[in-house]
C-alpha cells in the first residue's frame, strides 16, 4: 500500500500529536539537528497547534504509522526567536504562515513525500489568504564531528521550491543535543518565498 498524504486539522490534528511527539524524537536526534528530546517536552511543545487556529499537520502514513509529518501555522502565533526577524524588518506577520518541523523516517525519503509536504502546507496557507511561507534551518559548522560524510544539505531542494534565505536572518532556539547535559541556543537561518 503505497504512503497516504493526510492534512490534519483540528481533531484529526490533535490526534496525531503523540505519534507526531515520536516521530520528531526519533528523525531529529539525527544530523543535523541532533535532538534529544523528550515525550514530555515534546507533548507541551506541539500541544499550540491544537490550540491555533490555522494550524496544520501534513501526515504522511503508511497505513495506520505515522513515518512523515510536517507542520505550520501563522507566523503570527509562533515563538517570539521566529517572529523576531520578521518584526525587525518590517514585514506584516498577519502575510507570513510559518512551516516548522518536516520530519521524515529515512526508509521513506527519496519518494517524493517532502514536495508534497511543502505542496500541501504552501497550499493550507494560500487557502488561508496568506502570501508568504516561511522557515528556519539549523546552521552547523562543516566541521562538526558528528557530520555525517556523505551528507546532502537540503539547500538545493529548497531553491527549487522557490526559497531563498532572509539575508542576515539569523534566529537562535534553544535545545539539548545528544551527549550534552543542558540546552545550548542553535543558529538557524531564515527562508522565505513569495506565494
Amino acid at each position: 500500500m503505497p504512503v497516504q498524504i493526510k492534512l490534519l486539522t483540528h481533531q484529526t490534528l490533535q490526534d496525531a500529536l503523540e505519534d507526531l511527539a515520536r516521530l520528531r524524537i526519533e528523525v531529529f536526534r539525527a544530523w543535523p539537528y541532533l535532538y534529544d528530546g523528550t515525550m514530555d517536552y515534546e507533548t507541551r511543545y506541539l500541544a499550540r497547534y491544537a490550540q491555533t487556529p490555522g494550524a496544520v499537520i501534513v501526515g504522511a502514513y503508511d497505513g495506520d504509522r505515522l513515518v512523515g509529518a510536517a507542520t505550520g501555522e501563522p507566523l503570527a502565533k509562533e515563538v517570539i526567536q521566529f517572529r523576531e526577524p520578521f518584526e525587525e524588518r518590517g514585514f506584516d506577520l498577519d502575510q507570513i504562515f510559518y512551516l516548522a518541523e518536516s520530519v521524515l523516517v529515512p526508509e521513506y525519503r527519496g519518494q517524493g513525500l517532502g514536495q508534497q509536504f511543502y505542496e500541501a502546507r504552501e497550499a493550507h496557507a494560500r487557502a488561508l489568504g496568506f502570501t508568504r511561507t516561511s522557515f528556519c534551518a539549523v546552521l552547523r559548522p562543516n566541521d562538526h564531528p558528528a557530520r555525517p560524510p556523505a551528507y546532502v544539505p537540503l539547500t538545493d531542494f529548497w531553491r527549487k521550491r522557490g526559497y531563498a534565505p532572509l539575508e542576515g536572518a539569523i534566529v537562535y532556539f534553544p535545545w539539548k543535543d545528544v551527549g550534552e547535559t543542558e540546552e545550548t541556543e542553535k543558529p538557524m537561518q531564515v527562508w522565505l518565498k513569495d506565494l
